[in-house]
């Protein structure tokens, strides 16, 4: 299954309910903070639309108030857009990790946790090449 691409308001209504699980637009409107929110009927759309795009489904319906919950996962949507921006560097992370190092963005921890996560990928591999 191809993850759907998702604007950045996409994403920030995705962020709502992947926080808060099950949200009615009205709730998601509300969770957006400081008076320049978007506007409920954009919200409106724009959460339509994400189901259309099958990221959201309706769970429930109260009144005439929809209830929707998150279809795709936060790490799904995360991978597709990492694997966008891997894809303008020809597939390489070389220059994305450097640019982070020189920042200053990419600390010990983060990379003590991606060895960790590359010893177990690594060993999930060689798991799946001996059944095979």
């Amino acid at each position: 299954m191809t993850t759907v691409r998702l604007t950045r308001l996409e994403l920030q209504i995705m962020d709502v309910f992947w926080a808060r699980g099950a949200c009615a637009v009205r709730e998601v409107q509300d969770a957006f903070p400081g008076p320049k929110k978007p506007a409920y009927t954009t919200i409106q759309t724009v959460v339509y639309r994400l189901e259309s795009k099958k990221a959201l489904r309706i769970v429930k319906r109260i009144s005439n108030a929809n209830v929707f919950e998150a279809v795709l996962s936060r790490e799904r949507a995360h991978g597709r857009l990492i694997d966008e921006l891997l894809s303008l560097f020809g597939g390489t992370s070389k220059p994305v990790m450097a640019h982070l190092v020189k920042t200053g963005k990419l600390t010990a921890a983060d990379i003590e946790d991606a060895e960790q996560a590359l010893r177990e990928h690594t060993k999930r591999e060689k798991q799946e090449r001996k059944r095979r």
